[in-house]
């Protein structure tokens, strides 16, 4: 037997159900529509990139921990995108955390 409440939880489970989805669905709509300053198709990317460092920038692989050639690395100075060359970060933000 339906009554008010069960038609009101029905309503409402609906309604948010509906709001989600949409939600989600504006989302990747958005991050469809993102453009970068450098763009290349995956063949170019597979191109320009070594083995490892296209699976770690484009497939978001990782590193085995301790293997990285900047894990000792002391210059001072910006690093830079191995993708793209565009700025990441200075040095002088650089630490050990120790997590490899």
């Amino acid at each position: 037997m339906l009554n008010r409440r069960h038609l009101l939880q029905t309503s409402l489970i609906g309604g948010f159900a509906t709001m989600t989805i949409g939600r989600l669905s504006l989302a990747h709509a958005a991050e469809a529509a993102k453009t970068y300053e450098v763009m290349h198709s995956d063949a170019e990317w597979q191109s320009l990139l070594s083995a490892n460092q296209y699976q770690v920038l484009r497939h978001e692989g990782t590193e085995r921990p301790f293997t990285s050639p900047l894990l000792h690395e002391k210059r001072t100075g910006d690093f830079a995108c191995a993708g793209c060359d565009l700025p990441l970060f200075s040095s002088k933000t650089k630490y050990a955390s120790g997590t490899g």
